[in-house]
């Protein structure tokens, strides 16, 4: 054999071999792949389209629930309230439309109602809105009232870390705030919920005992033109809670009566007389006083503020009824006004702020929810 050819041999004997192999290989994976299972294709699901949010869909949720127990904050959101009636009233045709120089400051509030939740009766914080017409804040002030306390208390809204700050819609975010001209304002508070924890017990009950407080000067308040005093004198072994009228309570008589009642014993008599008198000539001070600032400040007033105070309105604004949200329809009012003759409106209240002032409590009036458009009619 000549020298070379063993080799030349043995070289394509292997690659005879490896040829063979990959055709084999080949053939294999040929079979496997035929007779593999085809799957069936799975049905496209739907394309799911988000609505986009409405240009003032958090305006509600912004606004400062004040007098809300902080314990009870959460479960006022609990429900996806529907205020778009409240939306509604800034579009064009609204209430809210178009103001011209006045602008819109709005708080919120909760009214605690039984109504029917999944078909069992259950007490549910209920959002209000409030909303007030005015072209400046129509208060900085808080009033602090509570049926524990002997006493209203009147105080800076500042003082409860409470103001009115501009509200900017959705579509205005993006750009400098400081240059927006806003038209809603809401008031705010920035008590942050951490620190309630290291908070006095009293302090964090003043945060459940405030209410919006609004001042009108042209209307003699009826504290000015009120003879009632309320009592609580400190007696022994109970205290004395009670209203004495110094136009048609004869403190004498008036005393022993509370005595035959068994309400005061019979050796406080003249401890109880002295400090009723006391009592009267402190409410006789604080309605001259009244009187007289309320007159101050009317003759210190503009003529266009005055115009102002005279054409102030309030609109208050309930949830729409939804599926997913408890049945309001039949909610009763609970906000106390202060008002000289209120009388009815068919679709909203509008109320003409001609009274000395308006707080909103918890305390049922009986007065009707308007249901054509959702607002309160008087």
């Amino acid at each position: 054999m000549r020298r070379g050819a063993k080799r030349k041999a043995s070289q394509k004997e292997a690659e005879n071999h490896k040829e063979s192999s990959k055709a084999a290989n080949s053939s294999k994976a040929t079979r496997t792949r035929t007779t593999k299972r085809v799957k069936a294709s799975e049905p496209q699901s739907e394309p799911q389209y988000l609505e986009d949010p409405r240009n003032l869909e958090d305006l509600w949720k912004a606004a400062f629930p004040v007098g809300t127990e902080w314990d009870q904050l959460d479960s006022v959101y609990q429900f996806k309230w529907d205020f778009s009636n409240l939306e509604q009233a800034f579009e064009e045709g609204g209430k809210l439309y178009d103001l011209g120089k006045n602008k819109v400051y709005l708080f919120g509030c909760t009214e605690p109602q039984l109504v029917s939740v999944n078909g069992e009766n259950k007490v549910v914080c209920i959002p209000v809105v409030v909303a007030v017409v005015s072209p400046f804040p129509p208060s900085d002030k808080i009033g602090i009232n509570s049926v524990q306390r002997e006493a209203e208390e009147i105080i800076p809204m500042k003082q409860m870390k409470m103001d009115w700050i501009p509200y900017i819609p959705l579509e205005n975010r993006d750009s400098q705030v400081d240059r927006l001209k806003s038209q809603i304002f809401i008031l705010g508070c920035t008590q942050r919920r951490a620190a309630l924890k290291h908070m006095k017990i009293d302090r964090l009950k003043k945060f459940e005992y405030c209410l919006p407080y609004f001042y009108q000067p042209f209307k003699e308040d009826e504290l000015e033109q009120s003879t009632e005093v309320p009592i609580m004198f400190p007696g022994e072994p109970k205290p004395v809670y009670c209203e004495f009228d110094w136009e048609l309570d004869e403190l004498e008589e008036f005393t022993d009566k509370l005595i035959e009642e068994e309400e005061l014993s019979a050796d406080q008599k003249d401890a109880f007389k002295e400090f009723v008198k006391e009592k009267v000539r402190e409410q006789k001070k604080n309605n001259r006083e009244a009187r007289e600032a309320r007159r101050k400040a009317i003759e210190e007033m503009s003529e266009e503020a005055k115009a102002a105070f005279e054409n102030m309105r309030f609109y208050k604004f309930y949830p729409v009824q939804t599926p997913d949200t408890p049945d309001v329809s039949n909610v009763k009012v609970v906000m106390l006004l202060y008002l000289a003759d209120p009388s009815g409106f068919p679709n909203v209240l509008v109320i003409s702020l001609l009274v000395p002032r308006i707080k909103f409590l918890c305390g049922y009036m009986g007065l009707d929810l308007c249901h054509k458009c959702q607002m309160f009619a008087v």
